[in-house]
């Protein structure tokens, strides 16, 4: 389009969907790379769970959202929200549907949650709690049927390297996890996690893995 340069705000809201919805989740949205028995998270900001209608179209969605984002406008589960979003780029990378969001309004304000049990469905706490707390896997079944909705669930993409030498050979798939307090009735680990290496390899997250990266936390944190 004449006038405009290549990737500026213009072209990039082309690109973009409306959207209006509900908030039924707010959660950390974190991305896993795994190497083997090595691991490292990438922190991306918040993924909201949205139903309601995105261009033009009713069904049920997910949008992230930066960190400033959420620390300026505390979303919440009943949250009512509009805002552009793009279709993301590639999906294996992200828990979400739709990013780069922007023209973000609260048009109706949800109140307080005041649950003691979970899922908890308060506004979330900054990224840094969820990498000081860490997390313990989580059973998927028992995160769609509980742990979507509470904010110390999370859905990771995870990028695993397979051959170190051969870096390019990489595979993906999704892992749910827990940030929530020890004690909580509902938790359960489900399955070790297998990750594949070079030459037929894998090796197994046990539980070991889950508790020392907890350790530093009470059973009721």
């Amino acid at each position: 389009m004449q006038g405009q340069t290549p990737n500026s705000p213009a072209q990039r809201d082309d690109m973009k969907l409306r959207w209006q919805g509900e908030v039924h989740s707010v959660q950390p949205r974190i991305r896993l790379l795994r190497s083997f028995d090595q691991r490292s998270h990438g922190y991306l900001g918040y993924a909201l769970g949205i139903q309601g209608a995105i261009g033009g179209r009713r069904c049920e969605f997910t949008v992230g959202v930066g960190r400033d984002a959420q620390a300026k406008h505390a979303f919440r589960v009943g949250d009512l929200l509009s805002g552009m979003s793009e279709p993301v780029a590639d999906p294996r990378l992200e828990p979400v549907g739709y990013y780069k969001t922007s023209k973000l309004k609260v048009l109706k304000r949800a109140a307080e949650s005041t649950t003691l049990a979970p899922p908890w469905l308060g506004s979330p706490p900054d990224l840094a709690v969820y990498r000081q707390r860490g997390h313990r896997r989580l059973d998927a079944r028992i995160y769609q049927n509980t742990w979507r909705s509470c904010i110390w669930g999370c859905r990771m993409p995870v990028e695993m390297i397979v051959d170190q030498w051969k870096p390019s050979n990489r595979r993906y798939r999704f892992e749910t996890f827990c940030y929530g307090p020890k004690s909580c009735a509902f938790y359960k680990a489900g399955p070790t996690r297998k990750v594949p290496g070079r030459r037929g390899m894998a090796w197994g997250e046990e539980d070991w893995v889950d508790d020392e990266a907890t350790a530093h936390r009470e059973g009721d944190e």
